[in-house]
């Protein structure tokens, strides 16, 4: 009895051994897959690190480009200002100008019909006039009657 006993611990034994080889050779296979993704995932690193660097030298060069534009259209954009508020200006100017002379022109035409120069232009009064007070010395001075 003792030498079955004998051999079937050897046999348990000789059962356990296979397995234990099985499972070292399950075991290599996924060390092997494990060190190909770590050669992958090195490349991939590597690769990411050299884009970095090269990023890092874009924002260096944007950085760069920046300053350049702030330093010359900085000024470019205040005098862009400067000449549009002094067109602004000149645009009021000749708008005033122009109403001025739409009155000058109004109180110049013969009036038709019995119009009164108020009805023609009624917030003019003083610059109708002025003009008229005009009309009357070139008239005088055309004629030879100036003083």
């Amino acid at each position: 009895m003792s030498n079955q006993i004998g051999m079937m611990i050897e046999g348990l034994v000789a059962i356990l051994l296979m397995l234990t080889i099985a499972y070292c050779v399950m075991l290599n296979s996924r060390l092997k897959k494990l060190k190909a993704d770590e050669q992958t995932l090195k490349a991939t690193i590597s690769e990411l690190i050299t884009a970095t660097e090269i990023a890092e030298r874009a924002i260096g060069g944007l950085k760069l480009t920046v300053q350049d534009c702030d330093q010359t259209l900085g000024p470019r954009l205040k005098s862009a200002e400067a000449i549009a508020a002094a067109i602004g200006r000149q645009i009021v100017a000749g708008e005033e100008v122009v109403k001025k002379l739409a009155q000058i022109v109004a109180v110049a035409r013969p009036l038709e019909q019995g119009a009164t120069i108020a009805a023609i232009a009624p917030e003019a009064n003083a610059t109708v006039a002025a003009a008229q007070a005009f009309a009357a010395r070139a008239r005088l001075r055309t004629t030879g009657q100036a003083a």
